[in-house]
């Protein structure tokens, strides 16, 4: 498994780059198929985790664990970019709360229908 880490700063700028995230003869039978993720805590203020390449078939509510720290997936976004007439895969970026926080989101969500 390969990674990417980048700053703070970086994650906002257009980067074009490609990282390695399977064995050659996997990246040969699913070419195309495989992009990295951009991975971005959202608490205030915004932290950039890195690139790092997880499981293509991620959702929303899913728990990952990156660095030692785990974190539920809180959006998953695709972006895709026009080239020569086709809409071609750019971007996939997870955004993530660590467990703690995303429960107590969660919790106080529950109570404001409560009430």
């Amino acid at each position: 498994m390969a990674s990417w880490n980048m700053g703070l700063a970086s994650c906002h700028k257009t980067m074009s780059f490609e990282v390695s995230c399977s064995r050659k003869r996997d990246r040969d039978r699913e070419r195309g198929s495989i992009h990295p993720y951009k991975v971005v805590e959202i608490t205030p203020p915004p932290k950039c985790l890195g690139v790092r390449c997880l499981p293509p078939n991620l959702q929303c509510g899913e728990s990952v664990t990156i660095e030692g720290q785990a974190y539920t997936i809180s959006a998953v976004t695709h972006r895709y970019q026009l080239r020569k007439g086709k809409y071609e895969p750019s971007e996939k970026r997870l955004d993530v709360l660590s467990t703690g926080r995303y429960l107590v989101n969660l919790y106080l969500e529950n109570l404001l229908e409560q009430s």
